[in-house]
């Protein structure tokens, strides 16, 4: 990685709860000023940025729906105006309904893909012209895509959609020495795997992998951390499934 200004500022969609809260924190105490993106109710992504400035971060809370394209430009534009040019990029934005194939609304496709392909898809073409040199993209995908269960089928293909773009954004930003990965999150213990899930279904998937747990959100951070560190430099195109094991 090209020598860092200080600190280097990094965007995380999605940021002002479960995993993409833990990546902001993880990003603001590795050095990084942290734009905490959300889409609706500042709440949540308010509190964050207080407390990340309290611990004398530098962070923002920044509004804007992924799908919509005006509104990331708008993202990227309040980002550097505030913080500076981005050197990271973490597109943790998504969503998770598990329905059977057959039961899936056309409204919620629509939604899914827009936000979980779509989304991911909009920060990706502004990252390609504005990001550092040097710079890092860290998508998300999950390890849904490896395991074949039933009612993640829609899921499933917007997952797969991020892995395709992770493996060819990698080639196409060739000569900037900016890498471009994934991280697949096993189970992980926050809002979008609990809700919805009874008590014994929670507990199943706690047994499936050898380490016998839920990850945690601070699991999934410190992948992203490395990820976007000067110690993944030579890590590039990869999909790095963080799951205990399970697949």
């Amino acid at each position: 990685m090209n020598t860092p200004r200080h600190p280097q500022v990094a965007i995380v969609t999605g940021a002002s709860r479960g995993i993409g809260a833990a990546v902001a924190q993880r990003l603001a105490r590795d050095g990084f000023a942290v734009a905490v993106n959300y889409a609706s109710g500042s709440a949540q992504a308010d509190a964050l940025v207080a407390e990340l400035t309290a611990a004398g971060a530098r962070a923002i809370a920044v509004q804007a729906d992924v799908a919509n394209a005006e509104e990331v430009r708008r993202m990227f534009d309040t980002v550097e105006a505030q913080l500076g040019r981005i050197d990271v990029l973490v597109n943790n934005a998504g969503v998770l309904k598990t329905v059977p194939l057959a039961e899936h609304t056309d409204a919620l496709y629509d939604q899914t893909f827009d936000i979980n392909v779509r989304g991911t898809f909009n920060t990706l073409r502004e990252a390609a012209t504005r990001l550092n040199e040097g710079g890092r993209i860290v998508n998300f995908s999950s390890t849904t895509l490896a395991l074949n269960m039933p009612g993640y089928a829609i899921y499933n293909a917007t997952k797969a959609a991020v892995e395709a773009f992770t493996h060819v954004f990698a080639k196409e930003l060739r000569g900037r020495d900016i890498t471009v990965n994934a991280v697949a999150p096993g189970p992980i213990a926050t809002s979008l795997f609990l809700d919805g899930k009874t008590e014994e279904q929670i507990q199943a998937f706690a047994k499936m992998p050898p380490l016998q747990r839920l990850g945690q959100p601070e699991d999934i951070a410190s992948v992203v951390s490395f990820l976007a560190g000067p110690d993944a430099g030579w890590v590039n195109g990869q999909i790095l499934r963080a799951n205990g094991g399970v697949a």
